[in-house]
């Protein structure tokens, strides 16, 4: 696979609106910039674009309008072009959801779509490196669920609560997914993605906190992987709904940490993923991609959606798949809880599939449907009815199959990826 990769600076100027707790919070200090980061990947037959934001979210219409135009400068169609938005409330407003649809900073979408655009034209015109693809994954305890749910089935909202932090005991996704790109020659890791669900909340702190641009741990964990691998990276934010990092909300020292302990576990999976790379090496690198759609219906209490859905009963909304050989990217259109993000992953045909946060739209808080009945913050914000997340799940899945299949049309024939061989050795059973 050959690779070429761009960073833009999109960083808004200080005195902006702020896409924090409150509609009007504006930025009074810069803590460290925000960033696009955009990968090209060539198998030989395709060409596609990765791109990742430092920001909160993005509305299917500038969504839409950047894959469109991002997909003719690179020669493909627009599900060749795929993008997840880290969530970091430190930005500017860059989507239209409850309360901040005034607020929209349009003048900075049409920057940030030319800036895209820009990053896409110097990644083809760009050096291209010819890579291997290796994966790894393990498990990262750096996130709780913030959703404490008690023995009454109801939800607790632990942000407000931060003394009961030590009963929570609501499920996690731990995975710390790595997608690892080597150069064929000189062995060089040359470039890095990081998957995890965690809100980028961990310098959200008052006061200042909540008013200074800022990436984030994303940002920190990008810059200790290109500052101590010497390689270019990208982070993309997981199933994180209801996902905050440990230690979230207390300043600077929390964005260090959590970025840190996720670079160095990390690290600790290049090490693993090179010096076996047998086990992890993709052996087929086929590119495919995709699109699935599910209808949500809306809530009747939730008459407050944004704009381009007013007076809709129903939304159609869209979900978006891109795999490489065994990895599985599935872009989801908003805040989706770690639960369903779970079962798109335990259900999924590939080897590896990771979320891609607020993706092909922003539209709020995904949940699986007992979320309604517990309630608490993300309940509260949910635009969709409770039937709205299995069946989020079970398009995401079929998507899955449905590239598999086009990927190993002969996986049933390969006794390597068969239970059997397995069975055999062990004699189960007898």
């Amino acid at each position: 696979m050959k690779i070429s990769f761009a960073k833009k600076n999109i960083s808004p100027e200080i005195g902006i609106r702020i896409a924090g707790y409150g509609p009007d919070d504006f930025t009074t200090a810069k803590r460290d910039d925000l960033f696009l980061t955009a990968l090209g990947l060539d198998n030989g037959e395709k060409t596609a674009l990765a791109l990742g934001f430092d920001l909160i979210g993005i509305d299917a219409k500038y969504i839409r309008r950047i894959r469109r135009e991002c997909a003719a400068i690179i020669g493909g169609d627009e599900s060749q072009v795929i993008l997840s938005c880290t969530h970091t409330h430190c930005g500017p407003h860059t989507r239209s959801s409850v309360g901040y649809a005034q607020r929209l900073e349009v003048e900075y979408l049409e920057k940030l779509v030319a800036a895209t655009c820009e990053a896409a034209r110097e990644i083809m015109n760009g050096k291209w490196v010819d890579t291997e693809i290796l994966f790894y994954a393990l498990n990262c305890d750096e996130n709780i669920n913030r959703r404490y749910v008690g023995n009454d089935n109801k939800c607790t909202f632990l942000p407000h609560r931060p003394y009961l932090e030590p009963l929570c005991d609501g499920i996690r996704d731990r995975e710390l997914g790595i997608i690892i790109f080597r150069n064929k020659e000189t062995w060089q890791i040359e470039y890095i993605i990081g998957n995890y669900a965690a809100h980028p909340l961990a310098g959200h702190a008052p006061g200042l906190g909540g008013h200074r641009i800022s990436a984030d741990f994303p940002g920190a964990y990008r810059n200790y992987l290109e500052a101590d691998v010497g390689c270019g990276c990208m982070f993309l934010s997981g199933a994180a709904g209801d996902m905050v990092p440990k230690g979230h909300e207390t300043g600077s020292a929390a964005i260090e940490e959590v970025g840190a302990k996720l670079a160095q576990e990390t690290i600790k999976g290049i090490i693993s993923a090179t010096r076996t790379s047998d086990s992890y090496r993709l052996k087929n690198e086929t590119i495919q991609s995709g699109f699935a759609h599910v209808s949500g219906k809306v809530r009747p209490c939730k008459p407050n959606i944004p704009p381009a859905y007013q007076g809709q009963t129903e939304v159609d909304m869209e979900l978006q798949l891109f795999s490489i050989g065994d990895i599985c990217l599935v872009g989801v259109p908003g805040e989706m809880l770690a639960e369903l993000g779970l079962e798109i992953k335990w259900h999924s045909p590939f080897r590896k599939t990771f979320i891609l946060y607020c993706s092909t739209d922003y539209l709020s808080y995904l949940g699986y449907g007992n979320a309604l009945v517990q309630g608490g913050y993300e309940a509260r914000q949910q635009y969709f009815d409770s039937h709205t997340g299995l069946k989020l799940v079970n398009a995401a899945v079929e998507g899955c199959y449905e590239l598999y299949e086009k990927t190993f049309p002969d996986h049933a024939t390969w006794p390597e990826n068969s239970i059997l061989p397995l069975v055999s050795v062990l004699n189960l059973g007898n």
